[in-house]
């Protein structure tokens, strides 16, 4: 009882920390970031599009990595992992595909374009949705997780091809401004909101990683006792 009270205690304070933090960058984005010279207030949402990237793209390495070793040992654990940061991916990536339209439309003039960098990302929220239906439409639950642990590994494909999409073909998507050689290339106030709001977007993922696992093990242990039930 106690080792259980610790771990809600635990994730009470990681849950606090992410709406302290999550708080924090919101305050900073409006209130100490400056505007963009070019772009106007509309630029602010680069804060939340970028970590949401980065999280959609981490989010799809946990399948990955989890895949390989689901299919290697067959563990629930690895099984539970992959689902839980497949819906959390899922959600990730369609916040940068609305951000990223909502911030091309005064900028591009258009919500849409078939660009590199947004059609690659848009093949991956694809991959998310036939991921989840794998998992749905196939009536053993054994043999859809290890269809979805394929498609979580060949689907990994896409992150790489995402990330240099603007390296490799023309695109109106702007080129890396942060993770740079040389170095980061904007004001110093942005870079902090930026690093502020990137680190409250981590906090809040462990957080609700953590929060969607615990789920999907209750959802485990009921789905087991109804098949004894039945039995």
């Amino acid at each position: 009882m106690a080792k259980r009270s610790s771990g809600l205690s635990w994730l009470a304070v990681l849950g606090g920390a992410s709406f302290v933090l999550v708080a924090l960058s919101v305050a900073m984005i409006f209130l100490y970031a400056p505007a963009d010279a070019t772009q106007g207030d509309v630029q602010r949402l680069f804060y939340l599009h970028l970590p949401a990237a980065w999280l959609a793209y981490v989010s799809f390495f946990i399948i990955f990595v989890s895949s390989i070793a689901f299919l290697l040992r067959g563990t629930p654990f690895w099984n539970r992992l992959a689902r839980s940061a497949a819906e959390l991916g899922f959600i990730f990536t369609t916040l940068v595909l609305l951000t990223g339209s909502i911030w091309g439309r005064p900028i591009w003039g258009t919500w849409w374009t078939w660009d590199a960098r947004l059609t690659t990302t848009l093949i991956l929220w694809f991959i998310y949705l036939g991921y989840f239906l794998l998992r749905a439409y196939i009536t053993d639950p054994e043999r859809g997780a290890r269809y979805a642990a394929v498609l979580g590994i060949v689907g990994f494909v896409d992150i790489p091809i995402i990330h240099m999409s603007v390296r490799w073909w023309r695109t109106l998507h702007p080129q890396p401004i942060v993770v740079r050689s040389e170095g980061p290339n904007m004001p110093t106030e942005m870079l902090v909101t930026m690093l502020v709001t990137l680190v409250a977007f981590i906090v809040l993922y462990l957080f609700l990683l953590i929060v969607k696992y615990r789920i999907e093990t209750v959802r485990d242990a009921v789905l087991e006792l109804r098949a004894e039930t039945a039995n």
